[in-house]
């Protein structure tokens, strides 16, 4: 009888934590204008040398009036054989008719039990239309991902703005107000209100935003937020770098004024913001971001991060004392996997779990720069940050897969997560 191989790993002044849990990527997405350079093979490769096991992407838009499983089964063609850690999928609602909502019961009963609706952008969905589908995702046993802005004050702004020659970068942020997002977390808290559908809001950028999911959990409603790294420690000022350089970083919502950052700390370390995602969505600064260089309005919005996610939030969160260590694992692993249906096969270590862990050394202090990330982007919006503290070994299933910064798995080696209805 042969016997298995053992690697004993010596973790003497290192934590071994969960794999981390990315909820909110965008690989293989096309926004009309440009198609994000990353893919479910380098976008998953530069999640595992991050520290991250699981990723849950939002799908793209497809044809105009195409069902949902539709867009399901071109995001099963895209990752498949692919991705080298474990995947699933939100619904994104394009529009509201009845075959969409009668569609909702068999995504789920397929493993897909969120889904995202757009208050902005072209797909925006009207207060009628979240009204119904908050209705139908309640019954049905999921949960609503929005993307909250107010459109109307958008299209206003920017115009107006347009049509005083104001185009550089920064009148990306200034278009798109803190009170822009606020206005809108707190609409779609009252529509799910009325319905009593579990809310989850993506990339939260602001206090207005916090403040009205502070008073509505407090009454008991059943409301969840997401914040992203580039919202904790970058601030507007990056909007206003020469040689168009603020375009690397226009993204919706916007990164915001220094105050709020303390804000969301805070949140994260009372219970109000639940999860650390990314929002990865890439895009090259030379080759795409810059046709926004005489309009802001035509650069592509969104940042890569899914790579520096865990050493940033580690490095300035618990190096830096904002929170603890337990909180960490807590907002990017633990609470992922319980609100997205994985738990207890992800997001813990225990017996029975999927043995998905990460190996982070807090003494190791680097420099984050494009040249050392595998993001598959020509630039990264955090380049010249040290952060204190690194993963160095990620285990995928019991598998290492990557050990000192490199990549050693098989590509198409993740698998699809069908995942459990809601249950918080």
């Amino acid at each position: 009888m042969e016997i298995p191989t053992t690697k004993v790993i010596d973790l003497k002044g290192k934590y071994l934590i969960p794999g981390g849990i990315d909820v909110h990527t965008h690989f293989n997405i096309d926004v009309g204008i440009a198609k994000s350079v990353d893919d479910f093979y380098t976008g998953t490769v530069a999640a595992a040398c991050g520290g991250t096991t699981t990723i849950i992407d939002h799908m793209g838009f497809g044809p105009k009036g195409c069902s949902l499983h539709y867009q399901l089964e071109r995001y099963h063609e895209f990752a498949e054989n692919n991705a080298v850690i474990d995947y699933g999928f939100h619904g994104v609602i394009q529009h509201i008719d009845k075959k969409i909502l009668d569609e909702i019961d068999s995504m789920i009963a397929d493993g897909v039990t969120s889904f995202k609706g757009y208050m902005t952008y072209g797909y925006k969905l009207s207060d009628r239309d979240m009204l119904e589908l908050s209705q139908k995702i309640a019954t049905a046993g999921g949960l609503l991902t929005v993307h909250p802005e107010n459109n109307d004050m958008i299209d206003y702004l920017k115009n107006n703005f347009a049509s005083e020659g104001k185009l550089s970068p920064k009148y990306h942020g200034e278009s798109r107000p803190s009170r822009c997002e606020g206005e809108a977390v707190n609409r779609m808290l009252d529509i799910t209100s009325v319905t009593n559908c579990p809310l989850y809001i993506v990339h939260l950028s602001c206090s207005e935003g916090l403040e009205h999911i502070k008073v509505a959990k407090d009454m008991g409603q059943k409301v969840f937020a997401e914040t992203c790294p580039q919202y904790l420690v970058l601030d507007e000022s990056c909007y206003s770098l020469p040689e168009k350089e603020g375009l690397k970083y226009i993204c919706s919502p916007p990164i915001r004024e220094k105050r709020h950052q303390e804000k969301l700390w805070a949140g994260i370390k009372e219970g109000y913001i639940q999860t650390v995602a990314t929002n990865h969505c890439s895009f090259n600064f030379l080759e795409q971001k810059i046709m926004g260089k005489d309009d802001f309005r035509k650069c592509p919005n969104g940042l890569p991060g899914v790579e520096t996610r865990i050493p940033l939030i580690f490095s300035e969160g618990v190096s830096k004392e904002r929170i603890n260590i337990n909180k960490f694992v807590e907002v990017v692993s633990t609470n992922p996997a319980k609100l997205f249906g994985i738990y207890p096969q992800k997001g813990c270590i225990q017996v029975g779990s999927d043995a998905d862990l990460v190996v982070i050394d807090p003494n190791i202090r680097k420099k984050i720069s494009k040249e050392n990330l595998h993001e598959n982007t020509d630039y990264t919006p955090f380049e010249g940050i040290e952060v204190i503290g690194y993963p160095v070994m990620t285990i995928s299933r019991g598998e290492i897969i990557v050990e000192d910064n490199k990549f050693m798995g098989k590509k198409g080696r993740g698998k699809f997560l069908k995942r459990k209805k809601f249950s918080l």
